[in-house]
C-alpha cells in the first residue's frame, strides 16, 4: 500500500461545493493560519495600499493571536470603515465544535467540525504546571498502525494551516485565556503551555502546512508557544525528519513501538518503506538534536508482542548514542482491537532494563479514557455516535415508509 498521500490532501474546504447538482459559491476566505507577509499580499487585493495593508496587518495579527477576537468589530484601532470592508471580505470566525468531553481526570476532547463538514477531534491534557495540547494535522490518517484506532479511518485530506492553528484558538478560548476574557492572565502562568502535534493524522506527510502553522504558534508576537515547548510526533517519514528539524527547529517524538524491523513491519506498516536502520540513521542527523533537545521515542507497551526484557535489551543496543528520552505508554483498547496491554509489573520490569541503561523511560499515564480522548483513541467514539445515529434515523425512515405503505393498502 503507498504511503504517499499527498496527492488527495490538498482539497480546499474554501472551494465552490455541489448541493443538490449545483455549485454553491465558496465562503469567505479566513485570514486565520496567515503570516503577517501573507497577510499584507492579502489585504493588497482588496483594494488597500501597501503601506496601510503593513499596518493593518500587524494590527489584524495582533488582535487575532494575542487578544483571541472573533469578530472584525471588536478591532478597535481600525476604522468603522476599514473593518466594513474586512468584514465583507474575509471570516475570522472558529471553526464550530460540535462537542466537548471532559474526563474525570481533567482531560477534554473538543470535536470540530470544518468549513467542508468534515471533523478532526483535539485533547487538552492538564497537568501540575502545565497543560498540553494535542493537534490533529489530517482528517483521517494516511497511515494503518494496527494498534492505532486513529489509523482505522481513512485519509480524506490534510487540514489547512488555518485549520491547525484554529485548535490551537479554540482550546484558548475554552481555558478562557485571552486578556478579553481574564484581565489579569499578563499576571498568571498559562494554562495550555505546551502543543503536541500527535492527534490524527502523520504531520510530516502535510509538512508545508504544519510548519505554516507552527511558525505562528510559535511567533513571540503572536500565541509565543515556544519551540522547546512544541513537539512533533511521526511514524517515520525518513525524508521529512532532517527537514522538520531545519524548517521547523521543533522537539521530534517518534512513534518507534519496537526494535526489530519484523515486529514494526506489522504494528507501523511504514517501516515497510522506512525500516529501522534508516529511521534512526535520521533521528542521529536531526538539526539541534543535543542532550538538551533529546528526542521522544514513544513505545506503546503491547502484551506478548513487544514487551519482554529482550525487547527492552534491543531498544537499549538500537538507541545507542541518540540523545534521547523513552517514553513508555500504556495500549489503550479499543473496541475489536487485537491487541491487550501489558501488565503493570511487566511494564514496570520493562522500564528498570530502559533506566539502568541510562534512558530516562517514563512510564503515560493513561489520560482521558473514560471520553476516548488517550493516545491512540482519537475520534472513533465519535463517528460510533455518528453511526448510531445514522442508523437510528434509517430505521425511523423504515418504519414510517412501512406505516405509509400499510396505509394505502385498500383493507
Amino acid at each position: 500500500m503507498s504511503t504517499q498521500p499527498l496527492d488527495i490532501a490538498r482539497a480546499n474546504p474554501n472551494a465552490p461545493t455541489i448541493t443538490g447538482g449545483v455549485a454553491t459559491a465558496p465562503a469567505r476566505p479566513s485570514l486565520i493560519g496567515q503570516s503577517k507577509k501573507a497577510l499584507v499580499k492579502t489585504l493588497e487585493r482588496i483594494g488597500l495600499t501597501n503601506r496601510e495593508s503593513r499596518m493593518r496587518a500587524s494590527q489584524i495579527y495582533n488582535w487575532l493571536y494575542v487578544r483571541g477576537v472573533t469578530s472584525f468589530d471588536d478591532m478597535t484601532n481600525i476604522s468603522k470603515a476599514v473593518r466594513a470592508q474586512l468584514a465583507d471580505a474575509f471570516d475570522i470566525s472558529r471553526m464550530e465544535i460540535v462537542s466537548e468531553q471532559i474526563s474525570t481526570d481533567g482531560t477534554r476532547k473538543w470535536l470540530i467540525r470544518l468549513a467542508d463538514g468534515n471533523e478532526v477531534e483535539t485533547v487538552f491534557i492538564p497537568e501540575p504546571g502545565r497543560g498540553t495540547l494535542c493537534v490533529s494535522s489530517q482528517v483521517g490518517c494516511t497511515l494503518t498502525c494496527t494498534f492505532c484506532h486513529t489509523g482505522t479511518q481513512r485519509l480524506v485530506r490534510n487540514l489547512t494551516a488555518g485549520e491547525i492553528v484554529g485548535q490551537v484558538l479554540i482550546a484558548r478560548d475554552s481555558l478562557g485565556e485571552w486578556p478579553e476574557v481574564n484581565t489579569s492572565l499578563t499576571n498568571q502562568p498559562r494554562t495550555l503551555t505546551n502543543v503536541v502535534m500527535m492527534g490524527m493524522g502523520e504531520p510530516l506527510y502535510n509538512f508545508d502546512n504544519v510548519r505554516d502553522a507552527l511558525e505562528l504558534v510559535s511567533d513571540g508576537d503572536g500565541l509565543s508557544i515556544s519551540k522547546r515547548r512544541i513537539t512533533l510526533s511521526t511514524s517515520g517519514v525518513v525524508p521529512e525528519i532532517e527537514r522538520c528539524g531545519a524548517e521547523m527547529g521543533v522537539m521530534l517524538a517518534i512513534s518507534l513501538h519496537a526494535a526489530r524491523d519484523e515486529v514494526r513491519d506489522v504494528l507501523v506498516p511504514i517501516n515497510k518503506k522506512y525500516p529501522i536502520k534508516e529511521l534512526l540513521r535520521a533521528c542521529r542527523h536531526y538539526p539541534g538534536l543535543s542532550n538538551a533537545r533529546r528526542i521522544t521515542f514513544e513505545y506503546v507497551m503491547l502484551k506478548d508482542i513487544n514487551d519482554s526484557n529482550q525487547d527492552a535489551r534491543d531498544l537499549v543496543k538500537l538507541l545507542r548514542g541518540i540523545p534521547a528520552k523513552i517514553n513508555l505508554i500504556p495500549f489503550n483498547p479499543w473496541p475489536g482491537s487485537d491487541y491487550e496491554c501489558s501488565d503493570w509489573d511487566r511494564i514496570e520490569a520493562f522500564a528498570d532494563i530502559i533506566n539502568n541503561a541510562g534512558y530516562a523511560s517514563p512510564v503515560r499515564t493513561p489520560r482521558g479514557r473514560d471520553i476516548l480522548a488517550a493516545c491512540g483513541q482519537l475520534k472513533s467514539e465519535s463517528e460510533k455516535e455518528r453511526a448510531s445515529v445514522r442508523h437510528a434515523r434509517e430505521r425511523a425512515e423504515a418504519a414510517q415508509a412501512a406505516d405509509m405503505t400499510a396505509a394505502d393498502t385498500p383493507a
